[in-house]
């Protein structure tokens, strides 16, 4: 029988293509067998069952394709929510819960406050904000039904609280004028010809998700021009973006007339997230 430690080894080897190698194999045998990495650590010669290692391996094979370990396993951890994700839904990114940071940060907490998560895919931020501020509004929003259907099923699953309510919609079609305290976003915002399109999980990601156009700013620029209508005075936008956007997208809010705009920087020291207020 194979151990603990033999599997994650040779596992490891047959994934060192991937960056996350050994991280991936954790995660997959994790999943298997319904332990915690503090598990595989402390019992390193435990057997693996001829079941679990035939598991274990037609994973291994599918991650050894390209398929993301959320796709294998079903799971991403967001905002310390483990989301259930599938093919119909972008893999939710640490770099996002920095969006979530500025809407908390912004956002008076002690009043009901109305706020949409536009795109929502698996209800990431919807669900971390709906689980932080209990006397908001929140709506989430997607074009896509199948990604709702797993943006609900993850609010019925983790959230005691509050649930958002879920629209299935163009971005802001299904909202009434002037109806919201703040907007909040990740979109589209890759570049058509980006070649990170073909690198790592990306591809197996719903293209819809991610691409914007010649320059990346198709869906932000849609975004802006609808807040002006959906937003209430004084109300509050929040973008997720590239770092190289930042300047473009300053220019677009500064022209549409919002202002007291600034920028939060992600984990890597870079611009990420941009928001702004409609004036009163």
């Amino acid at each position: 029988m194979t151990t603990i430690a033999q599997a994650l080894q040779q596992a490891t080897g047959r994934l060192a293509r991937h960056e996350s190698a050994r991280l991936d194999a954790e995660v997959l045998l994790m999943h298997i067998l319904e332990k915690s990495r503090s598990h595989l650590h402390a019992w390193p010669e435990q057997a693996l069952t001829a079941a679990q290692q035939a598991q274990f391996e037609a994973l291994l094979v599918r991650r050894a394709a390209g398929e993301p370990v959320a796709h294998l396993t079903g799971q991403r951890e967001f905002w310390s929510l483990p989301l259930a994700v599938t093919a119909d839904t972008l893999i939710p990114r640490p770099d996002t819960e920095i969006l979530v940071e500025q809407v908390l940060a912004v956002l008076p907490g002690d009043r009901p406050l109305r706020v949409a998560d536009l795109g929502t895919g698996s209800g990431a931020v919807a669900l971390a904000l709906a689980q932080e501020r209990r006397r908001w509004q929140v709506f989430a929003l997607d074009r896509s039904p199948a990604a709702i259907r797993v943006a609900q099923g993850n609010a019925t699953r983790l959230l005691t609280g509050p649930r958002p309510a879920f629209l299935v919609g163009h971005w802001c079609d299904a909202l009434a004028t002037a109806s919201l305290d703040a907007m909040a976003s990740n979109p589209p915002y890759v570049c058509n010809n980006d070649p990170h399109l073909h690198r790592g999980d990306v591809p197996f990601e719903p293209r819809t998700a991610l691409v914007a156009g010649a320059d990346g700013l198709d869906a932000i620029r849609h975004l802006i021009d609808a807040a002006g209508r959906v937003l209430v005075p004084g109300g509050w936008l929040f973008l997720e973006h590239a770092p190289e956007q930042t300047a473009d997208i300053y220019n677009l809010l500064k022209n549409k007339g919002f202002i007291d705009a600034g920028s939060a920087l992600d984990l890597a020291g870079r611009e990420r997230v941009s928001y702004a207020r409609r004036p009163h």
